[in-house]
């Protein structure tokens, strides 16, 4: 059975940074995704990358900003926040993905159950 855990969430300021985690049991060798869903809203790309880690993907609001990362041999994926802002407040899952295009949840069968990231300004 295929899992996703994520940590690394919580409360920082407007400008700091935090490392979002996702360890996976499954599927070592597929693209992975990280996805937010603010309050009242739908659940939003925010990155990917491929299953060597040899292309990832942005949301463009994100960019420069978030680094996606995996360690296949630990079977995790990462997410690097900088220079967050209060808009980038939500929840944050991590997704495996099985077809389809990498920037829309219906492409990704996996989910964790997310954490919860909060800047404050």
């Amino acid at each position: 059975q295929v899992q996703l855990v994520e940590s690394g969430g919580g409360l920082v300021q407007a400008g700091g940074s935090l490392r979002l985690s996702c360890a996976a049991s499954g599927r070592t060798f597929s693209h992975k995704g990280w996805f937010r869903q603010a309050p009242g809203k739908e659940r939003d790309f925010v990155a990917a990358i491929s299953w060597n880690g040899g292309s990832t993907y942005y949301k463009d609001s994100v960019k420069g900003r978030f680094t996606i990362s995996r360690d296949n041999a630990k079977n995790m994926v990462f997410l690097q926040m900088n220079s967050l802002k209060p808009e980038d407040t939500a929840v944050y899952y991590c997704a495996i993905h099985t077809g389809g295009a990498v920037v829309e949840p219906s492409a990704y069968s996996y989910w964790g159950q997310g954490t919860q990231v909060t800047v404050s300004s």
